[in-house]
């Protein structure tokens, strides 16, 4: 009874009715909770906000209306984007009785792509739209040219400075937007986005890029002021999807020249494809909806996916490519070492999940598979050598993915018949609960006998490599089964591989990459994400990938020890230190050069280390990056260094 008083007792004081309902008016909701509007305060969100201003001028493009785009990066932190559009409307609402662009600019979920024939596509409408920018920037400009009038209008975290006024005359149309994102700080407190943060050229190049493949005709420009001089590029493909297709294979040898193009037009629904095969072993395929990368795919991938292999496969039975007692090529088969891009464009995508990031519109599937169904026979029929080399491309991959089989059944069979499933050389942790496990992934068995040494075995395993692991860009999946250091971290890991691949049977969230601190150690580290990339991709992409930072240096005074990770540090040490006294300095060459209790300290106790993790910011780049410089390709790799070399501070000669 006292427990069930003590329970009413609790109900009333903590009663719930209309006073414990809060309502933010106007962005005030956008400021509160930021993250649920653009992702994240972090880097990505603040170049989110950029990408939501360019969509609205991307969107007037799809209209017809709009031709150029410049973007350009501000001395004093702010993005411009300026576009030669109608301009935002400027009349007064109807039901607002404020100007239009006005409205846009400050309530949410108002615009022209919620219904009305304003827009028929629209890429913008999966965002969030130019009012959450409004609401999480310090200050914004919009400056519209429409009627031959300029007008102008600014805001302060998404509150109006002023009425909409007129401040010049123009023969032009079009708006430009002006925002400086609002930046935590010690003079601003109650910034939104994270201390220190800044737009990154390279970042919004890589998206403008893709923004203009998507688009075919549009040119978008991005300006950086930033610097000592100007820097700018221009994007600007009139072959689309084409040349979109053309620089994913830059860096590779193509099977045919030209790209497979297709496009068409069913029920309001836009499609355009382009495919490419090239010379290595994985797939590379994305898919965009409404210009907007959908990473899990959806319904227009599955219409693309079941064409191409049906397709395939009836052109390989019609012409006695695949005999009678071969099976059916698998769309794995199909899309080993195929570059493709799936775009398709239409009134309202549905997107599914809180990311937005498959697409669920049923009829599209349809409607993609019967183009890529017709295109693709057309194309085989008119080129049957190139037909006969993408058949014997997709036998190929056939006959690996059977070579694969036998061997992940020959572990399968030996991990049943062993007493002990893990490797042998993995020293694990008693741990099971995956969230708390971390695993090390040590070069050599020096540093491996001192990992074991040092670390807490509760939680922490330690896995050895003996040497370098396969470079798998260069190598199908049947020989990268067939090298033991990487069953090895297949067994350990426990999750698969490939489409096998599970990320609920991982047996650790932590996998850190501990290799030396010199250019093996760093070859050895990109082997190793080469294999996560192409293989366990999701490892990255959920970040459970990291990079240990063992130190440098060692600095002894005395009986003072200090532990320094870079060149920079140490110079910093020495003058803090004074160098009249002469401390004494030992450079570490090797994980193995350091005891047990070093180790521990300085690189595995979460206390006190520092880890790099790795993220997947942009799937495209990602791929460019890993074949440029793992790829059988010797000249682009050379033309990167010599251009990078600079960027390089010192070399260790004495590695």
């Amino acid at each position: 009874m006292a427990q069930e008083m003590d329970l009413k007792n609790t109900h009333t004081s903590s009663q719930y009715d209309e006073n414990q309902i809060q309502v933010l008016e106007g962005l005030e909701a956008v400021r509160k909770r930021p993250g649920m509007y653009i992702g994240s305060t972090d880097v990505r969100g603040l170049h989110h906000c950029v990408y939501e201003i360019v969509d609205n001028a991307v969107d007037e493009a799809l209209a017809g209306y709009c031709t150029d785009v410049v973007v350009t990066l501000h001395q004093d932190g702010s993005v411009s984007v300026r576009d030669n559009g109608r301009g935002f409307p400027v009349g007064i609402h109807p039901k607002m009785g404020r100007p239009a662009v006005e409205v846009c600019l400050t309530v949410l979920h108002a615009g022209g792509k919620f219904g009305g024939e304003g827009y028929k596509v629209s890429g913008g409408l999966h965002g969030v739209g130019a009012s959450v920018v409004n609401a999480l920037s310090s200050h914004l400009r919009v400056e519209v040219h429409q009627g031959g009038k300029i007008y102008e209008q600014e805001y302060n975290r998404g509150k109006i400075c002023y009425d909409l006024r007129v401040i010049g005359e123009t023969a032009v149309t079009g708006t430009t937007m002006q925002f400086w994102p609002d930046i935590r700080s010690e003079e601003n407190p109650d910034g939104v986005f994270d201390a220190g943060i800044v737009f990154s050229f390279d970042t919004l190049k890589n998206r403008l890029r893709e923004m203009a493949f998507l688009n075919k005709g549009i040119k978008i420009i991005l300006r950086d002021e930033r610097g000592e001089e100007l820097v700018e590029r221009v994007f600007h493909y009139e072959g689309g999807l084409r040349e979109f297709v053309k620089y994913l294979n830059r860096n590779k040898e193509v099977l045919f020249e030209e790209p497979v193009y297709m496009e068409g037009e069913k029920d309001g629904i836009m499609v355009e494809v382009a495919l490419q095969y090239n010379d290595t072993y994985v797939e590379n395929i994305y898919a965009f909806a409404n210009n907007i990368l959908t990473p899990e795919g959806g319904t227009h991938l599955m219409g693309f996916n079941s064409a191409l292999t049906r397709v395939i496969n009836n052109y390989g039975r019609k012409y006695k490519i695949l005999k009678d007692a071969d099976s059916n090529l698998k769309g794995e088969d199909t899309r080993e070492s195929l570059s493709a891009v799936i775009s398709v464009k239409m009134h309202e995508p549905q997107f599914e999940g809180q990311t937005k990031s498959k697409l669920g519109n049923s009829e599209v599937r349809g409607v993609v598979d019967a183009l890529v169904s017709e295109k693709l026979e057309q194309y085989l029929e008119e080129t049957p050598q190139v037909a006969r080399a993408i058949l014997d491309r997709c036998l190929g991959a056939a006959r690996a993915r059977e070579a694969a089989r036998k061997a992940r059944d020959l572990t399968r069979r030996k991990t049943v018949l062993e007493s002990a499933a893990l490797p042998g050389k993995l020293a694990d942790c008693s741990e099971r609960d995956p969230s708390k496990c971390e695993i090390f992934i040590v070069e050599g068995d020096s540093a491996g006998g001192s990992a074991k040494s040092g670390r807490d075995r509760h939680y922490q395993a330690i896995l050895p490599l003996r040497g370098k692991i396969l470079n798998v860009e260069k190598t199908r999946l049947d020989k990268v089964l067939m090298n033991a250091e990487i069953k090895n971290m297949i067994t350990a890991f426990g999750c698969g591989i490939g489409n096998e691949f599970n990320l609920e049977k991982l047996r650790y969230h932590r996998i850190v990459c501990m290799t030396d601190a010199d250019v093996d150690g760093a070859h050895i580290r990109i082997l190793l994400l080469t294999f996560f990339y192409r293989y366990m991709p999701e490892l990255i992409k959920q970040g459970y990938v990291y990079s240990a930072m063992p130190p440098l240096y060692k600095v002894t005074r005395g009986k003072q020890e200090y532990y320094v990770y870079n060149d920079d540090e140490l110079q910093l040490l020495l003058d803090k230190l004074g160098r009249d006294n002469k401390p004494e300095i030992q450079r570490y060459k090797g994980l193995g050069e350091m005891s047990s209790e070093q180790l521990w300290s300085t690189t595995m106790n979460p206390e006190t280390r520092t880890m790099k993790r790795f993220e997947l910011a942009d799937a495209i780049a990602a791929d460019e990056i890993f074949t440029l410089l793992m790829g059988d390709k010797v000249e682009p790799r050379r033309e990167f260094i010599e251009q990078n070399a600079k960027t390089v501070s010192e070399l260790d000669l004495d590695l």
